[in-house]
């Protein structure tokens, strides 16, 4: 066995022990490969031992390796910040974007969504933790995006993203990710999906409703940045 097929089956014993302490089904909880600076060859490792979901942070470097592997039936999700100039590469060439968390953006991954494919599902990310560094929209912004974001007809939006300060204090974890559980209960819409959690934190993520758990390190090892294409 591969040292990513090795991993994999580390991280899906995780998900399962810890959906099944709290009375979840562990097919509740998806895993997303977080494939950003690693190799094509890496993920197609990943694809044998039995992912399909692959998230990427930079538009080119995902586009390269959607290229290299279309031959593989894998799905691409894009997490990372969206700059305007990039929307249109990721309506045409992802399946997911879980991280939207402004109108105008969504906007434009709505109207350059091709029509001859399905919606482009949405997460609207939110910054729990109110750290000034990071992406998210504000949890009091959160209803009225929501509602903007689920009228546009080339999108359909999902749930909630987020990424919390990181913590080793397992308290703070599980309020972080039960703020976001919560304003997801408040809104009056029909969403499935909590995208919370990563490699330090997943358990406590899947203890508080997860249903995408992004994990990279865990899978693939410490990654090597260098410089990534935007």
């Amino acid at each position: 066995m591969s040292t990513i097929a090795n991993n994999i089956a580390k991280v899906a014993a995780r998900i399962r022990e810890a959906a099944q302490a709290v009375g979840r089904n562990p097919d509740e909880v998806h895993l997303l490969a977080v494939s950003k600076t690693q190799s094509a060859e890496a993920i197609r490792q990943a694809h044998v031992a039995g992912l399909r979901d692959f998230g990427e942070n930079y538009v080119q470097e995902a586009l390269e390796k959607q290229t290299a592997l279309a031959d593989l039936p894998l799905a691409w999700h894009f997490i990372g910040p969206i700059q305007s100039n990039k929307t249109k590469s990721i309506a045409e060439h992802f399946d997911w974007v879980h991280s939207v968390d402004r109108l105008k953006i969504a906007q434009r991954l709505s109207d350059q969504r091709p029509v001859d494919k399905p919606p482009l599902d949405i997460c609207l990310q939110v910054n729990v933790s109110g750290e000034a560094s990071k992406s998210g929209c504000e949890p009091h912004e959160v209803a009225e995006l929501a509602r903007r974001i689920a009228e546009l007809p080339r999108l359909r939006l999902r749930g909630l993203m987020t990424i919390p300060a990181p913590t080793d204090d397992l308290a703070e974890q599980h309020a972080a990710f039960a703020r976001l559980r919560q304003l997801q209960a408040d809104l009056a819409l029909n969403l499935d999906t909590l995208s919370m959690g990563m490699s330090q934190d997943l358990e406590a993520a899947i203890a508080e409703g997860a249903t995408w758990v992004r994990i990279g390190t865990a899978l693939f090892g410490a990654r090597d940045y260098g410089t990534p294409s935007a």
